[in-house]
């Protein structure tokens, strides 16, 4: 299929079930690139809030007429400037009104834009923009500026753009302007109207470069007007919705979702990390975009509040959560939902059947006494949450499905523009990634031979679709070793493939742990179930060539201290906690051989030998998390280098 057919032809594939969900959100079937959306937006939306920052000082609150004006007078202003059809513009900044209305106004102007976070490197940054070729900046700030002025003077930059209403410098010889001086321009000269294309280049986003210099991976407006007009099948919002941002706007997730809740006419609120958990409550949201470490952190604090509770209370909650458990699993093979159990047999399911009923009083009363009030730590009004950028965790998933919040989990890199699968409300198969997005197809091969394999056998995950990416910016090399002659592009991922063509992900091939015994081990899978533990925050397992697993552990040091005041053999809680000691490292063994011998599919080879206890998190500000808080593996494995060799000498 040609990546430049119109929606309307592909989606002639798609369910009954799909086809009915779509019909009631407005079409933009015929519309060849983005900026033609928010024009058409503003007709219908109007006076409905758009975005709104609350953390900003002031507060920030655009209506979808006020969007699109701003859109079109920062494209005006940047035309004005001299920005012609196709110029490079790099975009560095984060989160914020004015990084949508930049991202489109560029784009708007006929531009091309290559975007990237303000907190990244400084050398990663000038690469870019050379890279890129650009011939403007677009900064979040005066800061963002002056990391970048003293080497950007040897590129052809021609002006630079703060997004913030900071005074620019006048000492310079770049011409640098504010926001507020851009739209001034701009309402000063008038929009020419540029015609793209659905095949014309529409942005650049940058890989991490976490194996080697970053790669531009080229995204034309085919493929970001794919995800606009197939993500009707997943998500159907009413105007006025709330959806809150946390994840970085320029990161292709969480980017062509807010595309599609926006064309929908939802309203975006922004929020941190330091602020989501009253922000969830305050405005209660309908729908949140975010990847795992965000849900396993709301997780960790419903267990917290679980572990203040008075121990007969603390009993009560975890008989409900076991009957629940056993409830909501039943509920999945009555379904023909349990990814354990994809071939269950009439009887099977009958008898899944009649268990869950026996059980629905008792998580009935769950529901009444526990769960209604965890939901409030959500705000209560939570239509489906979406998850991506990383495997979910089993016990996060099931966890959420007893307390009755639905998450999505889906899938997609960067160069697929970037979900080519995502679980739906209809079909919500936990431990799976989804079902593919119309016109989408995936094909699991040998890694080896790259020979196709049957369904349910696993191995390399190859996709193909509209939304795959043109190639890698100015990389013919890489491109051509990304994306074969037939158009199947190579994930990395190894996967499988139900009979219902769902996609259930294993691991990362380049993240395969090969053992001296020749087994592969995939790591997140383990990872994910030793998480289940009060006790263990973060976890990596290393092991590399050599006869066991090891791992680096990051300790919950809240539950691991409330632990040693209840045990009265520990040391006195006033004394602080020796990592090393036999007991704590009795506890911490335990608790790994517990959850990995009780993961599904256990091999004895699963068995982490030895670990390590580390105090410092991995987190993006000591560089050993990426902006989506995904593990950089090789960077934790050289920071801890010695470490680990210790851990096998």
């Amino acid at each position: 299929m040609s990546k430049t057919q119109t929606a309307s032809s592909f989606l002639s594939n798609i369910s009954e079930q799909e086809r009915e969900a779509l019909k009631r959100l407005v079409d933009y079937t015929k519309v060849e690139s983005l900026p033609e959306v928010w024009p058409l937006a503003s007709q219908r939306f109007g006076d409905v809030v758009a975005l709104r920052s609350p953390h900003a000082k002031p507060e920030i609150v655009i209506t979808y007429t006020q969007l699109a004006e701003q859109i079109q007078l920062f494209a005006a202003g940047l035309q004005a400037l001299g920005v012609k059809l196709g110029d490079r513009i790099s975009l560095i900044s984060d989160n914020s009104p004015r990084w949508f209305i930049a991202d489109q106004g560029i784009m708007t102007a006929g531009a091309v834009d290559a975007v990237r976070s303000s907190q990244a490197e400084k050398e990663e940054l000038l690469f870019i923009i050379a890279n890129s070729g650009s011939t403007a900046i677009v900064v979040e700030d005066l800061k963002t500026l002056k990391k970048l002025q003293d080497r950007i003077q040897d590129l052809p930059i021609q002006f630079a753009i703060l997004l913030s209403d900071e005074a620019p410098p006048t000492d310079g010889t770049l011409k640098v302007l504010n926001f507020a001086q851009l739209i001034e321009i701009g309402k000063n000269h008038n929009f020419v109207p540029v015609k793209q294309n659905r095949d014309a280049l529409a942005t650049l986003i940058y890989t991490s470069g976490t194996t080697g210099r970053p790669k531009g991976v080229m995204l034309s407006y085919s493929n970001l007007m794919h995800q606009i007009t197939t993500f009707g099948t997943v998500l159907q919002p009413n105007a006025g919705d709330i959806v809150l941002s946390i994840l970085p706007s320029w990161h292709s997730y969480e980017r062509t979702v807010e595309y599609y809740l926006l064309s929908q006419g939802c309203t975006q609120i922004y929020t941190n990390l330091r602020s989501v958990k009253g922000d969830l409550r305050q405005f209660k949201p309908n729908y949140m975009v975010g990847v795992p470490r965000l849900w396993e952190s709301i997780y960790e604090g419903v267990q917290k509040q679980f572990r203040e509770q008075p121990a007969k209370k603390q009993r009560l909650i975890n008989f409900l959560l076991g009957i629940s458990d056993k409830y909501i699993k039943a509920r999945r093979v009555a379904q023909g939902l349990d990814l354990n159990n994809l071939h269950a047999s009439a009887i099977e399911r009958l008898t899944a059947k009649i268990q869950a009923a026996a059980l629905l009083p008792l998580h009935a009363l769950g529901e009444r006494l526990v769960y209604a009030k965890v939901r409030e730590a959500t705000g209560g009004h939570v239509k489906q949450m979406i998850s991506g950028g990383g495997a979910l965790p089993r016990h996060i998933d099931n966890f959420f499905e007893i307390i009755g919040v639905q998450i999505l989990q889906g899938y997609g890199l960067t160069e697929t523009s970037p979900v080519t699968h995502v679980r739906r409300p209809w079909r919500n198969l936990i431990g799976a990634s989804g079902l593919p997005l119309p016109a989408t197809e995936a094909k699991i091969v040998d890694p080896e031979t790259k020979a196709p394999l049957p369904i349910e056998k696993r191995g390399l995950v190859l996709l193909r679709g509209p939304q795959i990416m043109q190639g890698y910016y100015q990389n013919p090399e890489a491109t051509a070793k990304a994306i074969d002659a037939e158009g199947w592009f190579d994930s990395g991922d190894l996967g499988w493939l139900t009979p219902q063509d769902d996609l259930v992900l294993t691991g990362r091939a380049k993240d395969t742990i090969v053992l001296t015994n020749g087994e592969n081990i995939e790591p997140q899978p383990i990872e994910d179930a030793c998480l289940r533990s009060p006790y263990i925050d973060q976890i990596m397992l290393v092991g590399q060539d050599q006869r066991s697993l090891g791992a680096l552990i990051v300790p919950n040091v809240e539950a691991l201290e409330k632990w040693a005041q209840n045990d009265p053999a520990t040391s006195s809680p006033s004394q602080k906690i020796d990592l090393e000691s036999r007991m704590i490292q009795d506890l911490f063994r335990q608790e790994l051989n517990r959850e990995v011998q009780n993961r599904p599919g256990y091999r004895p080879d699963d068995r982490i030998g030895t670990f390590k206890l580390i105090l410092e998190p991995f987190s993006i500000e000591n560089g050993l998390m990426t902006q989506t808080l995904k593990v950089r593996r090789h960077v934790v494995t050289e920071r801890y280098r010695d470490i680990i060799d210790g851990m096998f000498a």
